[in-house]
């Protein structure tokens, strides 16, 4: 008896144009899901290995996976030290387009991993040269000058179980075609091996920018002795700046010590405490993030702080000074001992305290913890220093002093990750505000996306006496 069968060709009773059509159906299956596989995956990349002299070459080999484990890129030293190679492929791309690069590393006995074991991400055309980036993003270009595309270094941005996974999202720029993948071991100790993963690189839409608005205050607190009454005159500053959609306010150091006739134990109380509630419901009012400086008592010790609270009113945390100048030691402060990073709402938070930013150290330290934004109330400082520290962390940081403008000593500022300021409050009882994208990488004419290259080149420095 006949089949009758539905087909894309119609209604049948024929054996044979029943098996004409089903042969058709399939065929056409087959084609499709071979152009599904086609488009959804790319084929393997041919790795080869490389190193910049053939006397320092590690040993290195492809590990072929099996039912329970990946395939793995692997490298390892003898007992020579300082070797140095790396696993090369090249994957087509599309210029214009936005992709999202992962790889995961896994080590043996491999000492200061950060410098050790790298990856990089360089974007070459159709002849494997270098080429420009869209627009330059760095004032020192001349109008029109595009820099060059350097290589990119994905962070790391999880680890677990002793396995890192390095991500990052990145703009094509318009002239490549190819991304060439290195997966780096270099100046390994002797006897240490690094396992890399094959590296996934996929198209994604470009991400949303991160933009947030910042701001200081300017202003000498000079009215009043008691410790409410110093709070109080910041409140008019946070409500401008409220108005104004700021995230984040910066208020200055030992506010409520600022002219207050007492000593410094006189001007201290807990935090969490009184001026934290205080600055607490203003926050919460006018749902922004305020950072004060104020001084902790904790049990017989005083600290100078600077106090990070949310715009739920709550203290997200607290920041001890480290380096204490000579009056801060003679009045029975004692110094802090760690470095916080605050995840809030809108970034990663540091702080930092007025004599601190004479020493490369305290930022370093938030910058290294991943501080996006380190927020530093400050008596006063050489204005240098404070460019520099935002430039050589490529991080923002907004200052709020005590020290009038026309002294040409330390302003109320945002700097930017070139260390120029973006916004400067200049006259007293005002503000000074920026908006920034904190997921704009600013390249560099040479280096590229410096922020990024911190990690893996920065020196590890011996334990001091």
């Amino acid at each position: 008896m006949p089949i009758t069968l539905h087909s894309p060709f119609g209604r049948s009773k024929c054996p044979s144009l029943v098996l004409l059509s089903m042969s058709l159906i399939l065929v056409y299956v087959s084609v499709v899901h071979a152009s599904d596989r086609k488009t959804s995956s790319n084929p393997p990349l041919e790795w080869t290995f490389k190193s910049p002299r053939s006397e320092i070459t590690p040993s290195h080999r492809q590990i072929p996976a099996t039912n329970k484990t990946p395939a793995l890129l692997e490298i390892s030293s003898d007992h020579r030290e300082g070797l140095a190679g790396y696993w090369c492929a090249r994957h087509p791309v599309e210029g214009g387009t936005h992709l999202e690069f992962s790889v995961r590393r896994s080590t043996d006995n491999l000492h200061l991993k950060r410098r050790a074991a790298v990856v990089r991400v360089l974007w070459l055309d159709d002849q494997g040269r270098a080429v420009k980036r869209a627009k330059p993003t760095y004032s020192s270009y001349r109008p029109g000058e595009r820099p060059r595309a350097e290589p990119e270094f994905p962070p790391i941005v999880e680890t677990k179980e002793q396995e890192d996974l390095f991500s990052g999202t990145y703009a094509v720029p318009p002239n490549a075609s190819q991304a060439q993948i290195e997966l780096h071991f270099r100046w390994g100790n002797p006897h240490s091996t690094v396992r890399w993963g094959l590296p996934s690189l996929k198209s994604v839409a470009a991400p949303k920018p991160r933009k947030v608005k910042l701001a200081t205050a300017h202003l000498q607190p000079r009215e009043g002795v008691t410790r409410l009454e110093k709070c109080q005159q910041f409140e008019p500053l946070i409500c401008k700046a409220a108005d104004q959609d700021v995230d984040l306010i910066v208020l200055p150091e030992t506010l409520t010590y600022y002219s207050s006739q007492g000593t410094y134990a006189d001007a201290a109380e807990p935090v969490p405490g009184p001026s934290t509630d205080y600055f607490g419901n203003l926050a919460k009012k006018h749902d922004i993030h305020i950072v004060a400086g104020l001084i902790e008592r904790d049990g017989h010790l005083i600290y100078n702080i600077a106090a990070l609270i949310g715009p739920d009113g709550k203290l997200i945390g607290k920041y001890r000074k480290v380096t204490l100048p000579r009056g801060e030691i003679e009045g029975g402060i004692t110094p802090g001992k760690s470095y916080p990073v605050f995840e809030t709402r809108i970034g990663k938070v540091g702080m930092m305290i007025c004599y601190d930013g004479f020493f490369p150290e305290v930022a370093r330290e938030l910058s290294n913890r991943g501080a996006e934004i380190i927020a530093w109330p400050v008596w006063g400082c050489n204005p240098l220093l404070a460019a520099a520290r935002a430039c050589e962390n490529h991080t923002y940081i907004i200052s709020s002093t005590y020290t009038d403008h026309s002294r040409k000593w330390m302003t109320s500022s945002i700097f930017g990750h070139d260390g120029t300021s973006l916004a400067t409050a200049k006259e007293w009882d005002t503000l000074a505000i920026a908006e920034v994208n904190l997921s704009a990488p600013m390249y560099w004419h040479s280096l590229g996306d410096f922020r990024a290259q911190i990690a893996p080149h920065r020196p590890q420095l011996k334990a001091q006496p």
